[in-house]
């Protein structure tokens, strides 16, 4: 049996640069010791991938004779969830749910499987957690008696077997946790990797759109927020949602910048609470439901959340410095906002605030980067 040659290449692991030879820093992101090496097949697995094609859809057709009958979305019981979705789950679509570690997405999506369980069959495959401590998280949303009949559970990585349980269950629905757990055998990168990234998204998209079932795939963040692996993951899928807030406080925004199917700035806020994340139906009057009246220091602020507008409370504080350069500490808002704002009011307002810490902070965890509030 002849084996396929194979060669050496180094991938960088923020932004999927491909070098012949390893180098200290992304001459593309910038990135310092991102660069891995990977041993790969000379020919490549993506052009097997690419010449099957989706299945079914490749022969040329006349744009005239293309159905333009609008498919029906699928209902979702979780209000702000169908918000962001831009009125409910599309079939055939694939949607990327990203997020910082703890933030809830694991919960948000078995919370979205029990919904769903109760119509349509749901496949949750998960690569991080065993089936007995999912049943544990889902014990803690509802009780065990109202457990949907529908929803499947398996605990699995390999992506081929993953396909044989899909071709076995036929669910309307799969959600698959994490993107970064999972793996192609035939491909010699280890699981995370861009390669293995990149090549097991096109496989599920694939899935999506030849087979039918909707797709979610939970993807981890890098330190600076955004999807780790390659940037082409966010192109791949047709939806890319962020579950934003801080994880100490009860606060997440559901946050859509990609929606093939729907506006891109629509935003869900949850409350997290012990029985998971609670819809907000009312978000400003939750912000503002514990705030002083005319408290110092404390002030009433209009941003826009996708096409809503949000009041949320801003608090200002403002303490002499012990040190020789004065603190501008933000949370919530931009530090160079701050800075800005800091300048201004010293050089328009005679403030000396060059003698002074500033903190800010926007209550609830919620991130303000409206410009005119």
């Amino acid at each position: 049996m002849i084996m396929p040659k194979t060669h050496t290449r180094y991938v960088c692991q923020q932004c999927g640069r491909v070098s012949a030879g390893f180098m200290g820093r992304c001459p593309q992101c910038g990135e310092f010791n991102s660069m891995v090496e990977e041993i790969v097949a000379d020919e490549p697995i993506r052009a097997k991938g690419a010449a099957r094609g989706l299945s079914g859809r490749s022969a040329p057709r006349r744009l005239s004779e293309v159905s333009s009958e609008a498919e029906d979305r699928i209902p979702v019981p979780i209000g702000e969830f169908a918000r962001v979705l831009g009125g409910g789950i599309v079939p055939g679509s694939i949607v990327l749910v990203g997020g910082d570690p703890g933030i809830g997405k694991s919960t948000l999506m078995m919370q979205l499987a029990m919904e769903m369980g109760n119509r349509l069959k749901v496949l949750y495959v998960s690569g991080e957690e065993s089936e007995r401590q999912i049943k544990m998280r889902a014990a803690r949303i509802t009780s065990e008696s109202k457990f949907p009949a529908n929803l499947f559970l398996v605990t699995e990585t390999n992506l081929d077997t993953i396909f044989e349980h899909v071709q076995a269950t036929k669910p309307d629905l799969l959600i698959v946790d994490s993107i970064q757990t999972v793996y192609l055998p035939e491909m010699e990168s280890a699981a995370g990797s861009v390669s293995q990234v990149r090549e097991s998204a096109n496989r599920l998209r694939e899935l999506a759109k030849s087979s039918g079932p909707a797709v979610f795939v939970i993807g981890h963040v890098t330190k600076e927020g955004t999807i780790a692996g390659p940037r082409v993951l966010e192109h791949i899928v047709d939806t890319v949602l962020y579950l934003e807030g801080d994880r100490f406080q009860a606060y997440r925004l559901l946050r859509s910048v990609k929606n093939r199917f729907g506006a891109t700035a629509e935003v869900g806020v949850f409350e997290m609470v012990e029985r998971g994340l609670a819809e907000v139906t009312n978000p400003s009057e939750a912000f503002l439901a514990e705030r002083m009246v005319n408290a110092a220091g404390s002030a009433i602020a209009v941003t826009m959340e996708g096409t809503r507008p949000l009041l949320v409370e801003v608090q200002g504080l403002t303490s002499p410095t012990q040190f020789g350069n004065a603190r501008r500490t933000p949370n919530g808002v931009d530090i160079n906002r701050l800075l800005m704002i800091a300048a201004v009011l010293t050089r328009r307002m005679n403030l000396r605030l060059v003698e002074q810490d500033v903190f800010v902070n926007v209550v609830g965890g919620i991130k303000v980067d409206e410009p005119a509030a």
